[in-house]
């Protein structure tokens, strides 16, 4: 018998560590709640198996894109439902050769749906509207898609399943959408009860409904003078949380509130978001400046109501209700701690990156905002409060 002699393996940095081992996952084997043998495959990089598959819907929707990059990039099969071919095509390099796979389905064709989850271990629903469209209202899609998709999932036998609501959620909320959203999780436990329930809080980053809404107009007149207070949250943190608890089958059955670590006010991102751009006009002697007007919510309503007549999105009557109603978070809820997870990202830290691309052409030569000025966006809700 030959023997050789081994070379000593240097000990690899935390650096590098990472970059050869990426697992998500504790062990090569894992058994799911039903019974079902998982043998995982590889290092956890790109090509590697993790030997799961997970169905995501609203897989090209803003958190599930983020969602579906997760899981693909250690080699978790993902089934990504879709209705727009145009819509869909840029989650496929998210993973490996075969990862990301796609699903047609109709939001009323109920075959389309168990289709979906037929093979699946996890089964997230990130799909959720905040606006009535020609063809389905907020309760078709919060509601009614929400239980069939619900049904299916229990009638496939999938062990997990995550249903992914909404800050503020409740029934008896003013709010179409916050009430939907309430239904929809009751929807949910009644038929299955140990199913994982998350609420994140309004979550900012590229193409986002928050920042992109407050920042590009230099005046905006709002119910109660974008007074609103919220716990912005990061897209990637959210994300990141989805992904421990689809892992983690100690998770089932929980709540989870999934909120930043600073309460703001949408005026006070408003102001952030100016002292950045330093957006402005003149026009000889008289100049258009950053201001936020008072406008009683009836007549916000009505104008957005009007609004409503146009066949593309604006501004709608139940956004202005949303306006006066701030976060709350429930007390009763788990939060990213109880997932291991800390640090999650300010808003201030990241925000020039998302509204660089609004500054003037002349502002935008003087480069990124200096230490002083970060130092002076992250403290600015202590001056507008």
């Amino acid at each position: 018998m030959l023997k050789t002699q081994a070379k000593a393996i240097p000990r690899l940095t935390a650096v590098s560590r990472r970059s050869l081992y990426t697992s998500v996952l504790d062990s090569d084997i894992n058994i799911t709640k039903n019974g079902k043998v998982n043998v995982s495959v590889g290092p956890g990089g790109r090509s590697s198996r993790t030997g799961y598959t997970a169905t995501v819907f609203g897989a090209s929707g803003f958190l599930g894109r983020y969602l579906v990059s997760k899981l693909a990039r250690h080699g978790t099969t993902t089934i990504a439902p879709y209705r727009d071919d145009l819509k869909k095509r840029f989650l496929k390099v998210a993973g490996d050769l075969g990862v990301v796979n796609f699903v047609e389905i109709d939001a009323r064709n109920l075959q389309s749906i168990q289709d979906s989850v037929a093979h699946s271990d996890i089964v997230v629903n990130c799909i959720g509207v905040d606006y009535n469209t020609k063809n389905f209202s907020m309760a078709d899609i919060n509601i009614g898609l929400t239980e069939r998709i619900a049904q299916a999932t229990k009638d496939a036998g999938v062990p997990r399943f995550i249903h992914v609501s909404s800050y503020n959620a409740d029934p008896k909320s003013d709010s179409v959408f916050y009430a939907t959203k309430g239904v929809g999780e009751e929807v949910v436990r009644n038929i299955i009860p140990d199913a994982t329930i998350v609420r994140p809080s309004q979550m900012f980053g590229r193409e986002d409904n928050l920042l992109n809404y407050l920042g590009p107009k230099i005046k905006m007149w709002t119910p109660n003078r974008n007074q609103k207070q919220i716990y912005p949250v990061h897209v990637l943190d959210v994300a990141r949380a989805l992904e421990k608890i689809a892992y983690d089958d100690s998770t089932t059955g929980q709540l989870y509130e999934l909120y930043g670590p600073e309460k703001l006010s949408y005026l006070d991102i408003r102001s952030m978001i100016h002292g950045i751009t330093e957006n402005y006009a003149q026009a000889g002697p008289f100049s258009y400046n950053f201001y936020d007007y008072d406008l009683p919510l009836p007549i916000a309503k009505l104008i957005a109501q009007a609004q409503q007549l146009v066949w593309w999105k604006l501004a709608n009557p139940d956004q202005m209700q949303r306006h006066v109603i701030d976060q709350h978070i429930d007390p009763t809820a788990k939060t990213f701690a109880d997932l291991g997870l800390h640090d999650q990202t300010k808003l201030a830290d990241v925000l020039f990156t998302y509204v660089k691309q609004w500054r003037h052409p002349l502002i935008a030569q003087k480069g990124g905002p200096s230490h002083k000025k970060l130092d002076e966006l992250r403290t600015i809700q202590h001056f507008t409060d």
